[in-house]
């Protein structure tokens, strides 16, 4: 599994306690990690959590990512930000048994952390026990597991709202603010990593013309 790790301005100093925190847990397992960044807080390319949302949902559109661990503050206005897009099922996760029962009910693509609120002593401990919880096993498995039944067929409806809800990301790529979405673009690492795993030309295309390449 592809995992892609963003960070938005406000919290960008704990780029690297997260990325750490991360690969320490889900190398083992044979995932590998993308920091798309940001990379600190003096890194020039800021990021808001509106536009992790917007690089959120180019790079799981694209398959150039199976999975995104974003987050601001609270976790709530990245939260939001995902769960604007198509083909984004963003989950807000505070602790290790949120992010189980995400993993095992909702079977989403995406968590939004608080990487301000309750950020204490021991928090790489707690974001360590999550990403364990959260890539263990297989997900979608139900919980309790005599809810599996109901709960997938749950999953499936909300994924058909969605596809009524939402337009193609190409066009709200397009009819987005393109300076908005140029700076979602614009990470150091964005163009290496994306070009490299994107696995959808129409939306390779699209984000092309937006860069400029």
């Amino acid at each position: 599994m592809k995992i892609a790790l963003i960070n938005e301005n406000s919290q960008a100093a704990k780029n690297s306690i997260i990325y750490e925190s991360l690969t320490k847990v889900v190398e083992p397992m044979g995932h590998e990690v993308y920091n798309y960044g940001m990379f600190g807080a003096e890194d020039p390319n800021s990021l808001t959590y509106v536009q992790n949302g917007i690089l959120a949902a180019v790079l799981l559109n694209s398959k150039a990512a199976d999975y995104v661990i974003t987050g601001c503050g609270t976790g709530e206005g990245a939260m939001l930000a995902c769960n604007s897009f198509p083909n984004v099922v963003c989950g807000h996760v505070v602790d290790p048994s949120d992010a189980f029962m995400f993993s095992q009910i909702n079977d989403g693509n995406a968590i939004a952390l608080p990487f301000a609120k309750g950020f204490g002593w021991g928090a790489e401990l707690n974001l360590q026990y999550i990403f364990e919880k959260l890539f263990d096993g297989e997900s979608g498995q139900g919980y309790p597991k005599e809810r599996a039944i109901p709960m997938e067929k749950n999953r499936k409806i909300l994924n058909e709202v969605k596809k009524v809800t939402h337009v193609d990301l190409v066009t709200i790529l397009k009819n987005l603010d393109q300076e908005l979405v140029k700076g979602a673009l614009s990470g150091a690492k964005f163009k290496e990593y994306f070009y490299a795993n994107c696995q959808c030309d129409k939306i390779r295309a699209a984000v092309a013309e937006i860069v400029g390449e």
